[in-house]
């Protein structure tokens, strides 16, 4: 029997560098403060669009394998050892952009059974027996049909989990609160003459942005802004980072969010020793840590 850690994290991303950008600072704290961080990650992103020149004839299953050994990269940037690629490196492909064709090839994780898919999701939870589970809403962040099956698969295995006996004690949606994306892109706007992009992108663009009053928890990781920027730049097939911005293969600059937020959907919110967090417009006062109300207590395996 192997004893666990007192905390155990998992987080269930659709592609390589979805990690880095919608959790990156998280993962970095809490893997050095002692917690297991488990990484799921549901496809290799073999039809991401490559940014770098030298770089565009990478495609396909090649592609697949690159954006592995930047994932590897990223994970060593963010102190993470445990990453995964569900049900083995390859085992479900990129679906593509929503309306494409690829949403159509049998092997896709777009056209992949829910229930097998998520079978494969609960070897990893009895394994790790996570308190806490990180992924997508409904919608997937933006619509991305790998993005939405990763929802999918996810909220569908922590119920079969459950049944099992391994239930997961909280589970979160990655967010944006409005007002926080409208002050960072007024930012950005101020200095955009002075990054390499030609244009901003605008806040429906980042995934996940929702009314300030659906956040629940709020994590400060701006002690580990360096680990996060450093995991983006590793994905750089996907991710071209400048100082505290960053574009994608639309080279449209948006902000690198180092204060992370979260919705809890599942699971008992805990607002017991919450500083009052100054300005935040609401009643409730948010989370400041996606552990708060879990018992402390490591297990076995």
């Amino acid at each position: 029997m192997t004893e666990l850690p007192a905390r155990r994290l998992l987080l269930v991303h659709a592609h390589p560098d979805d990690e880095s950008i919608n959790n990156g600072a998280t993962m970095a704290k809490y893997a050095a403060e002692g917690a297991h961080v488990t990484l799921v990650t549901c496809t290799l992103g073999e039809h991401g669009e490559v940014i770098p020149p030298e770089l565009a004839h990478l495609t396909g299953a090649a592609l697949g394998e690159y954006r592995l050994r930047e994932l590897t990269a990223a994970m060593g940037e963010l102190g993470v050892r445990d990453f995964r690629q569900l049900g083995g490196a390859g085992r479900y492909e990129d679906s593509g952009m929503m309306g494409l064709a690829d949403n159509d090839d049998p092997a896709c994780f777009w056209r992949a059974d829910v229930d097998e898919a998520a079978a494969r999701l609960v070897e990893v939870i009895r394994e790790v027996r996570p308190q806490v589970l990180v992924t997508y809403d409904p919608d997937g962040g933006y619509g991305h049909p790998d993005h939405i099956q990763t929802h999918r698969v996810a909220m569908r295995a922590a119920e079969l989990a459950a049944d099992a006996g391994f239930p997961v004690a909280k589970i979160y949606w990655n967010r944006v609160p409005r007002a926080v994306a409208e002050d960072a892109f007024a930012r950005l706007r101020e200095e955009l003459p002075g990054l390499p992009y030609d244009k901003a992108a605008v806040v429906d663009d980042v995934p996940g942005v929702v009314a300030d009053d659906r956040i629940t928890t709020v994590i400060d990781g701006t002690a580990y802004t360096t680990a996060k920027t450093a995991a983006m730049r590793a994905h750089a097939t996907q991710i071209d980072v400048s100082g505290m911005y960053f574009a994608l293969s639309n080279d449209l600059a948006q902000p690198v969010f180092t204060t992370e937020y979260y919705e809890l959907v599942r699971g008992e919110r805990s607002e017991m020793g919450v500083p009052p967090a100054e300005g935040w417009g609401r009643a409730a006062v948010p989370e400041t840590d996606l552990f708060a109300g879990v018992a402390g207590n490591g297990g076995a395996a």
